[in-house]
């Protein structure tokens, strides 16, 4: 399918990895100019080489910590009028709800809401003067079921989620979509990190702990950043102007919803 961005340009955070990187390969393949943000460097270079090599596209990489200020004016600076934005940040760790203090909740509320509203804030009046642009933020599908030890990452994620909710609406006559994509337990890095932690609290090896993640979820299996990246792409693509203010799992069928 032709997806209608070709020579678009859009940004892509957190993209060096997992599903960022998923993101961005999919986007590049549509035929989409890129700037690649990662907070590591090395890595981030690497990745933007290989996918401008691939796929003949412009990427620019920027180094840079978007939960910041200064970040995100790197960012920007590369890329001050994107016509798509993808927003992503690693999740706050987890734990009980008695592990966490104040600050704790403010460092997960800027990584994980605040950060994307900023990016949302500064790119969306530009989307809005060209009549089209798409933004799309990764968020989690404890957004639609929250996940007991992910209590720092169920507050911030939800907080985004209403934000968009109203947002998406507003910008909408302007020809701007913003939809959330919520995923379940992909094969990344966080997932391993995850299934670490569980390993190390209940005694199993990693690979018993993967194995009784896996028969939660109908799928039978982890989902691929690859896929994650299609479904990403075509929310961007020309396709999917209809589609407004939405949560998307992917999930394999893990959050048991009739809605």
């Amino acid at each position: 399918m032709d997806l209608g961005i070709q020579g678009k340009t859009a940004i892509v955070c957190a993209s060096s990895k997992g599903l960022g990187l998923g993101c961005a390969e999919a986007l590049a393949e549509a035929g989409v100019n890129l700037v690649m943000n990662a907070r590591t460097e090395a890595p981030l270079v690497a990745a933007a080489e290989r996918i401008a090599k691939a796929h003949g596209v412009t990427v620019t990489p920027v180094a840079a910590d978007v939960t910041t200020e200064d970040g995100r004016a790197a960012v920007l600076a590369a890329c001050p009028a994107p016509d798509i934005l993808v927003t992503n940040a690693g999740g706050p760790p987890p734990g009980m709800w008695s592990d966490w203090e104040r600050e704790d909740f403010i460092r997960a509320i800027d990584a994980n809401m605040l950060a994307p509203i900023m990016l949302m804030k500064a790119t969306l009046p530009h989307m809005i003067d060209k009549g089209w642009g798409r933004v799309v933020n990764i968020t989690s599908q404890s957004v639609k079921a929250p996940i007991p030890q992910l209590g720092l990452s169920n507050t911030a994620r939800t907080g985004l989620t209403g934000y968009v909710a109203g947002t998406s609406r507003q910008v909408a006559p302007y020809g701007v979509t913003i939809n959330n994509l919520l995923p379940g337990i992909h094969d990344t890095e966080r997932a391993r990190a995850l299934d670490e932690g569980v390993a190390k609290a209940r005694g199993i090896s990693v690979e018993e702990a993967r194995a009784e993640r896996i028969q939660t979820i109908p799928a039978r299996r982890y989902g691929s950043p690859s896929e994650f990246g299609a479904m990403c792409a075509f929310l961007c693509s020309r396709h999917a102007g209809f589609i407004v203010g939405q949560n998307i799992l992917l999930d394999g069928g893990q959050v048991n919803l009739t809605m």
